[in-house]
């Protein structure tokens, strides 16, 4: 019998479980991009071959499919009012559906890039507490758009390099209870923080190839996937409280539940990995 491996994180320690979740042999597991959880704790894997989502029941049981729109899943992000992001990278757009997978609306033209507009390979979303949605623009134009509630296209910033508010790679963006804008500068190595008008705050250093950003709503914790591979986990006050080595090879897309539980996504080897949060 294989040995229990645990890690630590802050005060907390987890047991990592790989594989987790029961797909049946109908259903093509394929390449994991990135990973939500919704109200129900249902577990939504994003993944690039076979259907791109997968939903999971918080004990694991294979529940249903959807997205079959997508053509190029990468980023995926639950809002709090149980709204779906699937952000479709080479398509050039984000869809927005209900948790089952009934479509809401679209952003961006599909297979229409815009160069210094809404979007050229986004990489993910996030939602501030006023209903307004951020897209990091990443493998194009290495911007941050931001859209109101409705859709409708507010304003952009960033360039590509590597000063304060450039980028090379945004490849994550999350909003914190302060409305602070955290976006993962990935080749540059660091989360740079923004007001939600796109001003520069500042910028956390110490990661090597950040992947994407959870905040744990119940705590305000910031966590941080990486290429070390590591997970971090900061204050809001980017305060180093704990790292881990819970991925093989770095987690592509982290996510949490309501129990404390954190699932990650793994591109090499494939896996949706459960940290399932000890007492």
């Amino acid at each position: 019998m294989a040995e229990q491996m645990t890690v630590v994180l802050g005060e907390r320690r987890y047991v990592v479980e790989r594989q987790w979740g029961v797909t049946p042999t109908s259903v093509t597991l394929g390449l994991p991009s990135q990973v939500a959880v919704d109200k129900a704790d249902r577990v939504h894997l994003y993944q690039r071959h076979g259907p791109a989502v997968l939903v999971f029941e918080p004990d694991g049981r294979f529940a249903y499919t959807y997205g079959e729109a997508v053509a190029d899943p990468h980023g995926i992000y639950r809002d709090p009012a149980d709204r779906m992001f699937l952000v479709d990278r080479d398509a050039h757009q984000v869809i927005v559906t209900t948790p089952d997978g009934k479509e809401l609306f679209r952003l961006g033209e599909r297979h229409r890039p815009r160069w210094g507009a809404p979007f050229n390979h986004p990489t993910d979303a996030a939602v501030d507490a006023e209903g307004r949605i951020y897209v990091s623009d990443g493998y194009g134009n290495a911007m941050v758009h931001r859209f109101s509630a409705d859709g409708r296209h507010e304003l952009s910033w960033g360039r590509l390099g590597r000063g304060p508010g450039q980028f090379m790679t945004p490849h994550a963006v999350w909003v914190d209870r302060r409305g602070r804008v955290l976006v993962g500068d990935r080749e540059n190595g660091r989360i740079q923080l923004f007001t939600a008008e796109g001003a520069f705050l500042l910028s956390w250093d110490g990661f090597e190839n950040p992947m994407d950003i959870w905040i744990d709503p119940a705590t305000d914790r910031i966590y941080v996937t990486d290429q070390v591979p590591s997970l971090h986990l900061l204050s809001g006050d980017g305060e180093r409280l704990g790292r881990c080595r819970p991925s093989l090879n770095g987690a592509h897309g982290i996510f949490g539940d309501s129990r404390g539980n954190i699932f990650i996504s793994e591109m090499n080897p494939p896996s949706l990995t459960k940290l399932r949060l000890l007492p």
